[in-house]
């Protein structure tokens, strides 16, 4: 009966979905947001989405960015200058800057601006969370030297 009550919460926490996807913006390790999402438990249909922001050593911060859907749930990011980056999901956004670690604006009033660089994607409860990177855009080609040069 003992162990029946030991493996209980074990049990009940096996089904939670509590993955993360990482964006590496230098390409380092130092430079990095990565959206974080924790479902409480396994019959819930909501899961807790945090964003962490890192640039080491200076700035290194767990954003809380609320309870939305486990499943079908994309975060668009958008780089908005220098170390300043935007996190879009349906018409919600969060605007944060990783040179002091700070949240800028938060909103359904903020418009996300810049370079879309990729999404990160939360398609269900058993696919793991994934940054999928924009693709690069395509080289345009040289205009043609006027005749006679």
């Amino acid at each position: 009966m003992r162990k029946i009550l030991t493996l209980a919460p074990v049990l009940l926490l096996a089904g939670c979905t509590n993955d993360s996807a990482t964006f590496y913006a230098d390409s380092t390790r130092e430079h990095t947001l990565t959206v974080r999402r924790q479902q409480e438990f396994f019959w819930k249909e909501d899961a807790q989405y945090t964003l962490m922001a890192a640039r080491l050593p200076d700035c290194q911060r767990a954003i809380p960015l609320g309870e939305m859907p486990l499943e079908d749930l994309d975060f668009e990011l958008f780089a908005s200058g220098d170390n300043v980056w935007s996190l879009r999901a349906g018409k919600y956004v969060w605007q944060i800057e990783t040179q002091n670690c700070t949240l800028v604006a938060e909103g359904g009033d903020t418009v996300a601006s810049g370079q879309k660089l990729g999404t990160f994607a939360a398609a269900g409860k058993k696919v793991k969370m994934s940054f999928d990177a924009e693709p690069a855009p395509a080289p345009q080609p040289a205009a043609p030297a006027p005749a006679g040069q």
